[in-house]
């Protein structure tokens, strides 16, 4: 079986940081002759650690999905973080990768810690891989404006709802996706079609508020407008994604369906009545449509739409 070159870490968001990782990783494993791979886990270990663990940039299923067809990687080795793993001393678990995963090396940040207590470090790793006579990379922290990237950091951008900067940071826009469910198709009654996702409940909160997303759904693109929050006007309960994409005939119910977050429009909030409710959102998809028509690098410095 062919040896595989793992980064490790817990990618929430695959940001900046976490691509040089995988490019390291890519690098080195070129040169060895081996696959390139990632070992994360299925949960944050702060739940089990702390007690309680942060509201997550993206969902595991998002994470390992974006490693594999949008960073290249061939191996995702998502472990889970129990007691046991949590107890693992740190030699015992790059053992365990060798062993069990033909671990042939890793590639790791400079603050990367692991194993029982988070004893293992950066140094052990190379150490270790040194002993074993394996590959190991150890790659440095990365900063975008003078601010070290980090999950910590954009997930205040994210529930700040200033996806552009986020985006600069993540190297990619904010990310949801899920199946297309049925709501009460009020927005169908005036005029604007809505595609409604649930809001995972694993997931930081982003601002509540209406947003410019390009979504993605058969294969194409699309501008959309999306709100995401409780719908005050009609007394909602619950976070919603309601989404208007915009250019789009068709049934979506039980389809899949990508939302990319690349401008704050507005707040969320309640409109006294549904005909104002309907006139903010053509606003709303006026001004959509004018944020990706004159896209401008120096305006706006996250991916381009």
């Amino acid at each position: 079986m062919q040896k595989t070159i793992y980064a490790l870490g817990f990618f929430d968001g695959i940001h900046l940081g976490h691509k040089a990782l995988m490019e390291e990783t890519r690098r080195l494993a070129a040169e060895s002759g081996c696959r390139a791979g990632v070992v994360t886990f299925d949960s944050h270990p702060d739940a089990l650690v702390l007690g309680a663990a942060p509201g997550l940039i993206c969902t595991p299923e998002d994470r390992n999905g974006m490693l594999r067809e949008d960073f290249f990687m061939e191996t995702v080795v998502s472990l889970p973080f129990d007691r046991e793993l949590r107890a693992t001393p740190w030699r015992d678990f790059l053992n365990m990768l060798v062993e069990r995963h033909d671990a042939a090396g890793f590639v790791c940040g400079a603050d990367f810690r692991f194993g029982a207590r988070g004893q293992g470090t950066a140094a052990l790793l190379e150490r270790y891989s040194r002993e074993r006579g394996l590959c190991c990379r150890v790659v440095p922290e990365q900063s975008v404006d003078g601010i070290r990237v980090s999950s910590t950091y954009i997930r205040t951008l994210v529930e700040a709802g200033d996806m552009a900067r986020a985006a600069r940071f993540l190297g990619h826009p904010y990310r949801l996706t899920g199946t297309v469910a049925h709501g009460k198709r009020l927005g169908s009654r005036l005029g604007f079609p809505t595609a409604n996702l649930a809001f995972p409940g694993v997931l930081a909160v982003p601002r509540f508020g209406v947003y410019a997303c390009r979504a993605k759904t058969e294969g194409a693109w699309y501008t959309a407008v999306t709100n995401l929050g409780t719908r005050p006007t009609v007394s909602g309960q619950g976070i919603t994604v309601e989404s208007w994409i915009l250019d789009y005939e068709g049934d979506l119910y039980g389809k899949p369906l990508t939302l990319d977050f690349y401008g704050f429009l507005r707040p969320e909030k309640a409109f006294p009545d549904l005909d104002s409710l309907q006139q903010a959102i053509q606003d709303n998809a006026a001004q959509a449509q004018a944020f990706f028509g004159t896209w401008d690098p120096d305006k706006y410095a996250g991916p381009r739409p």
